[in-house]
């Protein structure tokens, strides 16, 4: 399986890419990807420890002439985001990844690849396994739950790493120097409702947003990407206008840190507005498709007969949450005064499930600055309110601020320049990356975050350069050269 990945270069890399997606990772259900790395660690026999929430640190002294180095962490995340398409039969829980070459790019069959920080911590296990390529004393920091959270960043304690440089491998552009993110929080509203039981004059549809791209809700959020849970609502409120359309029930959306591609409702509508109803719904199809076809040339709308559903939910909390969804923000809030082009807050709206008397809609909120992250948040709070909903904030976790005199930046970008005649573009980003929470309990910890190109994570389109992981590794063991005396 996979032989064709085991053939390229580099080959360590690749080989252990290949190993690491052998075995399920999903956010939340890593003990597999665990158990699989703390035998790694044990069986090369260095020091190996899991941590009480299920991180990996794996020990390694330096090589020959390299002692009197500062010691350095390298940290990447084992857990993966799973999205597949719908019509692929995959189970993430007991299937490896199924890949394949494409050109310059690796590619997954129908699900996501995994580079999004597979590749990292591949890098880091082909080091500690090499007894050929020169470091520093080297500490190697797998967490745990990055995608869903941050839990296992959070639940590393102070004092258990010694290093005094942190390589984070979690950048997805080979030219970029990271040295900042955003942080963010988990906006969830919630409300029950009453069910109706539907007028025997009522005809049921299916309608359904698909084929749009999807993809990282922070680092492309910017994008004009479409959301599938807006698509959706425009529709359904568009369909009560016109038609007193009632809704059964919604499913949209997954994680929330995926930008939603597909987004199904099944609802009711008068069977004498039959003609009219498919008309308008698929005349409004064609319009949002027109408006996004540059981004989403693939989108679809499907308007479907389906069989009458048998309960529709209370008109009253129908009209309030339509107009809450159509309301609330979606998308770039605000963009910094201070770094040109950067993201600084946004939402994604990410999951909405409407069903059986219980409504549920997941964001996830994004922001390098705290107050700005806490004002669209509320803003999404008293939108979802005004209608009734329950609010809650969970997950929130600090950004990383940028520390542009830091020593292993001036590595970086010397030696970048110096393998590639031009300069790294050095920039935060509006991802969350894990350094922000890690720098909370080790402050004098300096910290860097790079990585290979890999395009479309967090969607089954995602994929990896071969081209940009040779010229990564290539710069990841000149780097590991140059790393500054204690």
């Amino acid at each position: 399986m996979n032989s064709e990945i085991r053939a390229l270069e580099p080959n360590a890399l690749w080989n252990k890419f290949a190993d690491l997606n052998a075995v399920p990772r999903a956010s939340k259900k890593e003990a597999q990807v665990i158990a699989f790395m703390k035998d790694f660690g044990t069986s090369l026999g260095l020091e190996t420890i899991v941590d009480e929430v299920g991180n990996v640190i794996i020990r390694k002294p330096a090589t020959a002439g390299m002692e009197d180095r500062k010691a350095i962490v390298m940290q990447s995340h084992l857990d993966m985001v799973h999205q597949k398409n719908n019509d692929t039969v995959f189970d993430f829980e007991t299937q490896g990844i199924d890949m394949y070459v494409d050109g310059d790019w690796v590619r997954a069959k129908g699900t996501t690849l995994g580079a999004d920080n597979g590749l990292g911590v591949a890098t880091i296990m082909a080091i500690l396994e090499s007894d050929s390529i020169a470091h520093p004393e080297l500490e190697a920091l797998f967490t745990i739950d990055e995608e869903t959270g941050m839990t296992g960043a959070q639940g590393l304690k102070g004092g258990l790493l010694k290093g005094d440089i942190l390589l984070n491998l979690d950048t997805e552009e080979d030219d970029e120097i990271g040295v900042g993110c955003a942080g963010g929080v988990d906006v969830t509203a919630t409300r029950s409702y009453n069910q109706e039981e539907t007028p025997e004059f009522k005809i049921g549809y299916k309608i359904t947003v698909k084929g749009l791209q999807g993809g990282h809700s922070g680092m492309q959020i910017h994008e004009g990407l479409g959301n599938a849970n807006k698509i959706l609502n425009r529709l359904l409120f568009d369909g009560f206008e016109n038609f007193g359309l009632r809704i059964s029930e919604i499913d949209g959306g997954s994680l929330r840190n995926a930008i939603p591609r597909e987004s199904m409702a099944i609802v009711a509508i008068d069977a004498v507005h039959k003609a009219a109803f498919e008309f308008e719904m698929n005349q409004q199809a064609e319009i949002i498709k027109a408006e996004l076809k540059t981004m989403e040339p693939d989108l679809k709308v499907l308007i479907e007969a389906v069989e009458t559903p048998k309960f529709i939910m209370d008109l009253g909390v129908q009209e309030g949450f339509t107009r809450a969804l159509y309301a609330a923000h979606n998308g770039v809030y605000r963009m910094s005064a201070d770094i040109p082009e950067l993201v600084e807050t946004s939402n994604n709206i990410a999951r909405v499930i409407l069903k059986d008397g219980k409504i549920k809609v997941g964001c996830l909120t994004r922001s390098s600055v705290d107050s700005s992250k806490w004002d669209l948040a509320n803003t999404l709070r008293a939108t979802f309110e005004l209608t009734g909903c329950e609010v809650e904030f969970k997950g929130d976790y600090p950004g990383w601020t940028p520390n542009m005199e830091s020593s292993i930046l001036k590595v970086l970008d010397e030696t970048y320049e110096r393998l590639n005649g031009e300069k790294a573009h050095v920039a935060a980003c509006h991802a969350g990356l894990e350094c922000g929470i890690l720098g909370s309990n080790y402050q004098d910890m300096e910290m860097i975050s790079f990585g290979p190109t890999i395009k479309g994570a967090h969607s089954p389109d995602e994929r990896a350069s071969i081209s940009s992981a040779q010229k990564y590794w290539t710069f990841v063991l000149e780097i590991l050269k140059h790393i500054p005396k204690k």
